[in-house]
């Protein structure tokens, strides 16, 4: 299946934080104290006003509804500890559109699912009486955040960004301060930049090579491979030069290089990271053209990751950002040694 930024096809996740209530309804009274004066500072937040790429919206009161119409600000959500109502299915079909590394944060809550597929779901959006509504990660436009903002504050991303791409940094931030807790936002960045900065400092062998970062399978045709900047940070900022070039074959701003079965060899590098998610895909990518002769397959340099690590990957949140870095960490060692598996992962 094809994953572009475009509403064809998505990948998404959702969730909500009730460990903490969870704990202090078991605790004693300074726990309850604790929660009680974390809801306080929250509410003290408000009034505010967040600029956005479509305007500003002024959030009045603490929100205690929110529905995410975005693919994967439920993630942020989460670990401020704000339970959405509902979420929004890219991909996968978790359930409630949840991914593992969210799962223990769900805890027994049940947000709607909402599906983009024949556009936004105006009534049932309406139905949830939201006091919120987040689209930070969203293609919305114009006319249609006119008709949610009749509805509820709506809020997208930050000022100058592109639909569906601004930086996790920035969406965190912009999550954040819509409900509140900016600076919780900012400590979760802090705190993801954290990780992958001492990971980079324990491997300065990364800083001498270069990678590219493409989907687990063609797809009419084409593989759609990420240029530098492109969802690659998890690779970047570990250290590794991403392969340069790939933006020239992007049909737009924001998109992936469309790579034919001629210019395979293009996306060659001493570390190639493939967003495989079944043994189907990594079948298909290794039948296609001259796949298996590049460089990083032949000499132990490629990765091809499951499922859940390709969605990780693509959902670019702090929390699937610190996932990410647990699982695919060790991989990128072993390639960097060309010691990398040559075969689909198993369970």
């Amino acid at each position: 299946m094809r994953r572009t930024r475009t509403l064809t096809f998505r990948l998404a996740a959702a969730g909500v934080a009730l460990a903490a209530f969870a704990i202090s309804a078991c605790g004693s009274d300074s726990a309850k104290d604790d929660d009680t004066q974390a809801g306080s500072s929250s509410a003290r937040a408000f009034p505010v006003t967040i600029e956005h790429r479509l305007g500003s919206t002024t959030i009045k009161k603490e929100p205690k509804r929110v529905v995410v119409i975005g693919l994967t600000e439920q993630d942020i959500l989460l670990e401020l500890g704000v339970v959405p109502v509902a979420t929004t299915e890219w991909y996968g079909e978790q359930p409630y559109a949840v991914w593992p590394w969210a799962t223990e944060l769900l805890g027994d809550a049940k947000p709607e699912v909402l599906s983009q597929t024949d556009g936004l779901q105006f009534e049932r959006i309406a139905a949830l009486k939201p006091d919120l509504i987040i689209g930070t990660n969203s293609g919305l436009e114009k006319e249609d955040y006119e008709k949610l903002s009749a509805l509820a504050p709506t809020v997208t991303n930050e000022p100058g960004g592109l639909p569906y791409f601004s930086s996790w940094q920035d969406q965190t931030v912009q999550v954040a301060k819509a409900v509140g807790k900016e600076a919780e936002g900012r400590a979760l960045v802090a705190k993801v930049e954290k990780q992958y900065a001492d990971a980079k400092a324990a491997h300065p062998e990364f800083a001498k090579l270069g990678a590219t970062f493409s989907q687990g399978a063609p797809y009419e045709g084409l593989l759609y491979v990420y240029p530098a900047g492109l969802g690659t940070d998890f690779l970047s900022d570990l250290g590794f030069t991403m392969t340069p070039g790939l933006e020239k074959f992007a049909p737009e701003k924001g998109s992936q290089a469309e790579i034919s079965a001629e210019n395979v060899d293009l996306i060659d590098n001493d570390v190639i990271v493939f967003a495989t998610e079944n043994k189907g895909n990594f079948d298909e990518l290794q039948r296609f053209s001259t796949i298996a002769n590049l460089g990083a397959v032949k000499n132990g340099g490629a990765i091809y990751t499951d499922e859940i690590l390709a969605g990780a990957i693509y959902f670019l949140t702090p929390l699937s950002l610190s996932y990410t870095l647990d699982k695919l960490l060790p991989q990128l060692e072993l390639a960097a040694e060309g010691k990398a598996p040559k075969e689909f992962p198993r369970g």
